[in-house]
Order: C-alpha cells, then sequence, then structure tokens
C-alpha cells in the first residue's frame, strides 16, 4: 500500500486532498548528487545499463526534491538498442546511430524486442521499488513509435527531422512496417516494466511537433493508442506529445488515463479538448531561471487554473541542466503548499 497515492489518484480522475507534482528529468544534471552518480560509468549507455547506478538516480529525486513520484532513469533509445540498432550517447551533442534504417532490408533485420531484452531495466525497477519501500508511486516510460523511427532513421537529433519525415512521404509503407515493429516491442517492453513494480507509465512523444496534423495522427497517434489499448487495462497511462496543439481532443479519444501539455498550450482551452482525462502540466522550465517571487506567483496562477482535481503537476518539458536545484525545490514546495 503506497503512503502517498496522490499521483496514482490524480491519473485515475480519482479525488485529491492537493495536486501531485514531480518534474520530467527530475533525476538529472541539474542535481550534484546524480553527477555523483554518474561519475561512476565510464559513458552514459554504461550508467543506463547498470541497475544500481539508476536504481540510486531514480530515487534521488524524491529525497531531495520531495516530489511525489519517481519516474524510472533510463532513455527511450534503449527500444532501438534492443531490436538490434545500437546507440551512442555523445557528450553535450546527444544521442548518434552509427547505423541507420533506409531500406525494407534495415527493418527486415529488426527483431520484435521483448521484456527480457532489457533486463537491466527490469532490475532497476525492482531495486528502486524496493528502495522507495511504498512511499511514492514509480513511474515507468517509452518513447512513442514515430519518436523512435525518428532517430533510427535520421541517426541523431535534429532541428526538423527532415531525413525521417522524408522516410514517412517517400515510403509510408516502410515506415508503418517499422513502426509497427517498434509498437509491438515497445508494448512488451512496458508490460515487463509493470511486472517489475511500475506504478503508471508514460508515452513521450518528443517531435509529435514536426509532423503536420494529418501525418501525426496517421504515422504517431495510432500506434500511441495501440500502445494505450495494450497497458491502459494495467495501469494509468500518460500521453505526452509535445507541440502536438491539435491533437489534444485526439488523444483524449485514446484509453490513456492523463494528458501531459508542453508550455506553450493553454490550460482552458486543453480542458475543454480533452473531455474527461487528467492533465500534466505545464509551467515553462526556463520560469525557473526566474527569482523566486516570480516562480512563486506564476506558479500559483497555474495551480490555479488548472484546478486541484484531475490535475498533475509538472513542467511542460524536462528539466534543463544548469538550473538551480533550489529554485526546483522551491516550485515543488509552491505546489505541496498551495493554499486550496
Amino acid at each position: 500500500m503506497l503512503k502517498n497515492d496522490l499521483l496514482l489518484r490524480a491519473a485515475k480522475g480519482l479525488e485529491v486532498e492537493r495536486a501531485p507534482v514531480w518534474l520530467m528529468r527530475q533525476a538529472g544534471r541539474v542535481l550534484p548528487e546524480y553527477r555523483a552518480t554518474r561519475s561512476k560509468a565510464k559513458n552514459f549507455v554504461e550508467f543506463v545499463k547498470t541497475p544500481e547506478l539508476a536504481a540510486e538516480v531514480t530515487v534521488q529525486p524524491v529525497t531531495i526534491l520531495g516530489v511525489d513520484a519517481a519516474i524510472i532513469f533510463s532513455d527511450i533509445l534503449v527500444i532501438p538498442e534492443a531490436m538490434g540498432l545500437p546507440y551512442e550517447m555523445i557528450e553535450a551533442k546527444g544521442p548518434r546511430f552509427p547505423n541507420t534504417i533506409n531500406s525494407k532490408t534495415d527493418i527486415d533485420k529488426l527483431k520484435i524486442a521483448e521484456a527480457g531484452d532489457l533486463d537491466y531495466v527490469m532490475q532497476a525497477l525492482k531495486l528502486t521499488k524496493r528502495e522507495l519501500n511504498n512511499s511514492v508511486p514509480l513511474i515507468g516510460f517509452c518513447g512513442a513509435p514515430w519518436t523512435i523511427l525518428a532517430y533510427m532513421v535520421e541517426g541523431s537529433g535534429s532541428k526538423t527531422f527532415s531525413k525521417a519525415k522524408q522516410f514517412l512521404y517517400t515510403q509510408p509503407e516502410l515506415a508503418h512496417q517499422l513502426l509497427e515493429k517498434i509498437t509491438l516491442s515497445s508494448i512488451n517492453y512496458l508490460k515487463g516494466q509493470v511486472a517489475a513494480g511500475a506504478d503508471l507509465l508514460q508515452i513521450f512523444d518528443s517531435w509529435a511537433g514536426v509532423l503536420s496534423e494529418k501525418m501525426f495522427y496517421e504515422f504517431s497517434l495510432k500506434y500511441i493508442s495501440q500502445i494505450c489499448d495494450a497497458l491502459s487495462p494495467l495501469v494509468p497511462v500518460t500521453v505526452f506529445a509535445k507541440d502536438a496543439h491539435d491533437g489534444i481532443e485526439k488523444i483524449a479519444q485514446t484509453t490513456c488515463s492523463s494528458i501531459g501539455l508542453d508550455w506553450t498550450i493553454d490550460p482552458l482551452t486543453a480542458r475543454k479538448q480533452a473531455e474527461n482525462k487528467t492533465l500534466q502540466g505545464n509551467a515553462d522550465p526556463c520560469l525557473l531561471y526566474a527569482d523566486e517571487k516570480t516562480i512563486i506567483a506564476q506558479t500559483q496562477t497555474m495551480l490555479k487554473t488548472f484546478g486541484k482535481q484531475k490535475y498533475i503537476c509538472n513542467l511542460g518539458h524536462g528539466l534543463y541542466p544548469d538550473i538551480d536545484k533550489e529554485k526546483v525545490k522551491l516550485f515543488v514546495d509552491v505546489v505541496k503548499g498551495y493554499g486550496w
């Protein structure tokens, strides 16, 4: 039995005493403690693949920042690696794939990953669950199939993902074949996470915003919906499709429990579009560069606008590495102390 089940109740649309709060990238470089643990691994990929280290940094924000949930420390790109396409993480640059997907032959070589192919994540979840000792919920996650495809085809991060979008336009049938393989792998992976102790799940569609509305529905939301259908009977599922402003109504028609919002979306508009779903978000991470008075005022305004019920307080994207840890703690404390 969880001592603090606010997040679970909010995600399910049940009554809460206050809004729960957690932060995307809360286990990250904003914490000196994270950097100390990170130094024990020779590179990022080894770090992710070491369950003891991943569990340690997953728990840190709960202890240090007082957030209402832990999210397992991992990376969305573990899925393509498990499918047979390994990645590298280049310091200060981001991910890189030595090989990319260009043809049917490339896709045919990929396997549909099983949970066992990502046992290091399952072990990290189990260790974290034990360390948390039922204090707060544990969130598992995966990348949305379109976002994963974008990296597998592009080979690295990009402002436009023009190579990946070219693939959608010129080889749509192959794109759907690849998306289906990624989707089935993701479902297996997330089911494994639930079996290992994840209480909730989040699907990150980081690059939803580079697609047109029509292409988002065809190449992204279709597969997100498939994942929701498979996992939502087990645990609450949040869909976070960054910059998919035109997609909220359609996202609300999936079986997800919650919809994550970036900071460019008006909360009241989202409420109208999202039917009866719980909303999550949506402070601009850059707010946390401001002075304390501004952080307090704008956070309280956001809380008042969203309301207490069917709401999970978060940022509209992940924490940036150079944000002051004390400003992050202030944000969390304002949410927890807000006078509803």
